[in-house]
This record gives structure tokens, sequence and C-alpha cells, in this order.
């Protein structure tokens, strides 16, 4: 196992958020700040991806991270998916964008991606929906990277283990974003799917003996010190960090964090085919009690429709991933949202301890 030592100073990770949100200008300012900052490869070329590692390169000599998506399998029913395109039709004719195609490969160039994080290695290295065979992750130690899977179930802890990473991240079912499961299951979506952090914390715990971070819905110092007291190696932060100026979400996600109109998040299926955290919109309201479990072909159906709404103002067809504690939301630069979440960890801590 390679060492985990020396990532970072104060125990903070910067999610790694796909569709904008991580940029080299965030990671670089949270490993600046102490914490640990990540880049999203999910939806990337390999060549993009490796572009944004130098760019942060660039700007920090600190350790980072690079989040992988896993392959994953042909959708288990094309018909589901011929039908919810007929379903989409009108959104397509109303935004003025054709439907994308559902054909496109399925691996999200994971080969290529980790050929480039071998041959040039970085600190560490995590992966979502899955988890590398036991050959990859001993030449990432070899290279002297730090491998974690995330993980949403003791279950999936275990065989990250077997498989030799050096960490797990469990992700509760507060997360914004995907639910990082392993194996997508068509039942699993609604408001009932997955267990909450803490609990979740400590099976996962009970299950395994490799360090873990906590993800779920975080966005106060208080928190991150109830995650660190429940014996979580550190704490991951991803929607906390999308309204900060370096993030590279649209400001009308960003906006739409802390909006009254918003009541609330929901997991869907509706933008991407796999159980997903955002805020409820017109499009969840409308499409996703219809949206089949067929990921990425979903994604790629409806990208040109979240990108035509974007262009047109209309946040009511983005995909507005969002954990449940969104409303504490707070736009501040990275540097100093850092230097906020440790003070309140600090001062937690030193409540817990009188």
């Amino acid at each position: 196992m390679a060492p985990l030592t020396g990532l970072f100073e104060h125990p903070i990770v910067q999610a790694p958020m796909v569709g904008g949100g991580s940029t080299p200008a965030l990671a670089a300012a949270v490993c600046e700040a102490g914490g640990l900052g990540f880049l999203a490869a999910g939806y990337k070329t390999p060549a993009a991806m490796y572009e944004e590692i130098k760019q942060l390169r660039a700007r920090t000599a600190r350790p980072f991270g690079v989040n992988l998506f896993m392959p994953q399998p042909p959708a288990a029913d094309p018909a589901a998916v011929e039908l919810y395109a007929e379903q989409l039709a009108g959104e397509a004719t109303w935004y003025r964008t054709p439907l994308g195609e559902t054909d496109q490969a399925c691996d999200d160039a994971y080969d290529a991606k980790l050929a480039i994080l071998l041959d040039d290695p970085v600190p560490v290295v995590s992966f979502t929906f899955g988890y590398p065979s036991r050959t990859t992750v001993d030449a990432l130690a070899a290279a002297g990277s730090v491998t974690v899977v995330t993980v949403t179930s003791a279950a999936e802890a275990r065989a990250a283990q077997e498989a030799g990473a050096d960490a797990v991240c469990v992700q509760g079912v507060e997360a914004g974003g995907h639910q990082g499961t392993h194996r997508d299951d068509p039942h699993a979506d609604g408001a009932g799917a997955g267990a909450g952090l803490l609990p979740l914390l400590a099976e996962v715990r009970a299950a395994v003996e490799l360090p873990v971070v906590a993800a779920g819905g975080l966005m106060r110092g208080e928190q991150i010190a109830a995650v660190l007291a429940a014996g979580a190696w550190a704490a991951q932060l991803g929607t906390a960090f999308l309204p900060c100026p370096e993030s590279g979400a649209h400001d009308l996600h960003k906006r739409a964090l802390t909006d009254p109109r918003y009541v609330g998040t929901e997991l869907t299926r509706a933008f991407s085919g796999r159980p997903a955290r955002g805020l409820v919109n017109r499009f969840i309201r409308e499409h996703g009690p219809y949206a089949p479990a067929a990921y990425p072909q979903v994604h790629h159906m409806t990208s040109g429709l979240r990108r035509a709404a974007a262009a047109a103002g209309d946040p009511q067809a983005m995909a507005l991933w969002a954990g449940q504690g969104h409303r504490l939301a707070r736009t501040l630069p990275a540097t100093g949202l850092m230097a906020l979440l440790v003070a309140e960890l600090d001062a937690a801590r030193d409540s817990l301890n009188h």
C-alpha cells in the first residue's frame, strides 16, 4: 500500500466534480490552503485530462488527485433508451438541438487515461462506479500513486480492500451528483435509496481496515469534526466548493444552490441514467419518473439539451447537482472558504475537548 502521509495539512478533500465544477484553479487553491484538491477526468478526453494536470502542476507543487470513471456495461434494455428518446423529442424541439447519440463508448477512455497516469504519475488516483483490478492498483502503487475507491456500502468497501486500494471514500446518500455505486440497481432510485453518511461510515469502518474519507452533504467545519470523531481520516466536500469563483460551474448553477425557489434535492436518472442528486427542477419532475437505468447512454442523450438550456439561461433543464446541505453554500474564494472551514473545525474540536 502507498503511504498516505503528507497528502494534506488539513483533513479536507475537494470532491472531483464532473461537468466543469472541478478546475485546475479550484484544485490548486484548495491544495495551497492545505487541503487536497481534485481534478475530475470523467467525460474529458485523455488529452484534456492531461492538459488540466499540467495546468494544476503549474499552479501548485502540493499533492493533488485525479478521479477516473470505471467502464460501464452496455445498456440492459436498449428499447427503454429508445422510448426515453421519444419522450424527450419535445425538449429537443423546444431547445432547438438534437438529442445526443447513445451508441458512444461506455468506457470513458479509461485505458488511455490510466496509461497517462501510469506514465506521468499523480499523487492520488480515485475511482468511481467500481474498482480497478489488483494489477492496476499494484501498478499505480509502484508508480507512487495512492488509490482511493468510492463506495456506498460495506460490501463495496470489502471489494475495494481486496483489490488493494489504499483508502475508500464512503459516500452517503446525502451527496450531490452521482451516487458512486459499483453496480447500478434499476430499483435503487428514489428518495429512500442508499444509506446516510454516519451509519454507513460506521458500517464500513467495521468491515474494512482501510482509511476512510467521508462524503455526503458536508458544508461546515462542525460537520467535518463530526465525521472525524466518527473515525474518518478526512472529509470530502463538493457542493461547498461549487460557488467559489475558481469553480467552473455555470453561474445559474451557483445561484440556484441558495435560491429559495428550489425546495430541495432528489435522486434522479433524468439526466444521465444513473441515480444522481440534484436540485429539483422542471426536467427532473417531468422526466425523472420515466428515465431508464441506462448510463452513460442517457448522459449522452441529454448532453446537448443541458448545454442548450444553459446557453438560453434556463436552469429548468440543467443538471443542477447539489448535496442535501446546499442551502448552507457560501460564496467565497476557495482560499477563504478553506480558512473558514479550518477555523470552524478547530473551534468544534476545542468544544469537544472541553
